[in-house]
């Protein structure tokens, strides 16, 4: 019994070395998910969320008035009402970050996806993480551009836009998601 459970045990050490154990979404003792994607994923999700709100009541709402912003804020863009930069923030800054999301959680396949990944080294997740931030920054200078004003708003989603492009561009980061193969 103990020679059975001596091979046992150094058999699934030489497995698990090798990279042969692994559990759903092909996860290894040595593929662990650093520290920093948690954060990633944190900042992720929470734009998704509230781009989610704020665009669906935009959306709803083209008047602004469910969310107290008048309609003489636009009046140095070029829309009339909220609806078009709502559906921007719901489609956008929501939909494709929550997609975003549970990409980078699942690393599912997706040839859609590779369709607009530039980084062909790196899971299409990865590469989405990075375009939201950019995404988030070009949206914060544009709404700053039109309102000709600044908030505080503003500058808590820039730096939200900022620290995801940062922590998608860490050295751990890019490992997790560089393919191998």
């Amino acid at each position: 019994m103990y020679n059975n459970f001596y091979f046992w045990n150094t058999k699934s050490f030489l497995l698990l070395q090798e990279g042969y154990c692994r559990n759903i979404g092909d996860s290894t003792m040595k593929n662990k998910r650093p520290f920093l994607i948690y954060i990633l994923l944190i900042l992720v999700f929470f734009l998704s969320m509230s781009a989610i709100l704020g665009g669906g009541a935009l959306t709803i709402d083209p008047s602004g008035t469910m969310l107290g912003m008048p309609l003489e804020m636009l009046r140095h863009s070029p829309f009339s009402d909220f609806l078009i930069p709502g559906l921007f923030l719901l489609v956008v800054l929501g939909t494709v970050p929550l997609i975003t999301f549970y990409g980078l959680i699942r690393k599912p396949q997706s040839d859609f996806a590779e369709k607009f990944n530039l980084d062909k080294d790196q899971h299409w997740s990865h590469t989405f993480s990075y375009y939201t931030g950019l995404m988030l920054i070009l949206w914060i200078d544009f709404e700053v551009m039109f309102l000709r004003s600044v908030h505080m708003l503003h500058l808590l989603y820039s730096l939200l836009g900022i620290a995801i492009v940062i922590l998608s561009q860490m050295p751990g980061v890019k490992e997790y998601y560089r393919r191998h193969g």
